[in-house]
């Protein structure tokens, strides 16, 4: 179809109104050129993508460079950078990031969060799914067990597990002190340290199953004659996961990393839900820390500056683990 559109096309070249005639009757029996079905093809996503996607980062790009309301309540004004120097504060860059508040508390809080939580889930992940990618009796049934936590919505699983850890009639504190491993019950979320393990004892829990599922579905693609190859040469566990596993596995682990790397930055319904930010922004992060920002002290261009600044790290992270472990063509 498209090698007799393009012979058409190239016969009617020189008589314009012959061509406008062929290119008429192509397209009405529906018969196009390689280049005009990838624009057909491609005109709705490109413009969905503008309309959903690329127009609101470029408006909040704008919102961050203006005072005023996103809405037009009052007029907006021209402020250039001011919005973004708020956010940095004064002082050395070093000091704001160890002991400074606003922003550089949220930054910190978001990448400690991030820094523990997916190494974590990662090992625990590909552990879980190394075992359920043997063959056991209740395999499928383990398999569809463990998504069980990944299932919950966020906000819920914050909620149940707010009630679980509450200091007066959690069941968490009920268990420690029966286990005698506590005198008295503990104040969890009220303690700033132990509120942010609290929170990274829930994300772990809840998202190593998915990571698991991401990567059982690496493993279960990788050839299984390569580990008899391996195994014919005297290949151990330990070295077949090393020179077959982890090697076939890395565009898995990129795709396992990005997608879990970026939301674990960019958290909101755990501490939303969880605590609210507090103890004293102790779990604050920063898409909550923008939350606040914007609709509690409505501070839109700040919180568009914030949500700019976000995007632009998530990016870097994106891009750093591309870098890094993308091989083409690996197999």
């Amino acid at each position: 179809m498209a090698d007799t559109a393009e012979t058409a096309s190239g016969a009617a070249a020189q008589d314009p109104a012959a061509g406008r005639q062929n290119r008429f009757e192509r397209y009405r029996d529906l018969r196009f050129t390689e280049e005009e079905l990838a624009v057909i093809l491609l005109t709705p996503v490109v413009s969905f993508l503008l309309a959903v996607s690329f127009y609101p980062i470029f408006d909040t790009v704008m919102a961050s460079l203006h005072t005023g309301y996103v809405l037009e309540i009052e007029p907006r004004e021209f402020v250039g950078l001011e919005n973004y120097r708020s956010l940095y504060g004064s002082g050395p860059l070093l000091d704001q990031f160890l002991n400074g508040d606003g922003f550089w508390n949220a930054l910190r809080v978001s990448l400690i969060y991030t820094v523990v939580s997916v190494p974590v889930e990662l090992v625990l992940g590909l552990g879980l799914a190394l075992l359920l990618n043997r063959e056991f009796k209740g395999k499928y049934f383990a398999q569809a067990a463990i998504l069980f936590p990944w299932a919950i919505p966020t906000v819920i699983n914050a909620r149940i597990w707010a009630w679980m850890f509450n200091g007066q009639y959690g069941v968490v504190n009920d268990l420690l002190v029966r286990l005698g491993i506590i005198a008295n019950p503990f104040p969890f979320l009220a303690k700033p340290d132990a509120a942010l393990g609290a929170m990274l004892f829930i994300t772990i829990w809840k998202t190593s199953s998915f990571m698991a599922l991401i990567l059982l579905a690496g493993l279960q693609s990788i050839p299984g004659h390569l580990y008899e190859a391996a195994r014919m040469d005297g290949a151990s566990r330990l070295r077949q996961f090393k020179d077959v596993t982890l090697p076939l596995l890395k565009p898995t682990l990129l795709v396992a990393l990005i997608f879990r790397t970026l939301p674990a930055f960019q958290a909101f319904g755990l501490p939303y839900g969880l605590t609210g930010g507090g103890p004293a922004s102790a779990t604050t992060t920063l898409v909550l820390f923008d939350h606040q920002l914007t609709f509690n002290r409505l501070s839109f261009g700040e919180g568009s500056a914030a949500a700019t600044v976000i995007t632009l790290i998530a990016l870097a992270i994106a891009m750093l683990y591309v870098g890094t472990l993308y091989e083409p063509e690996v197999r």
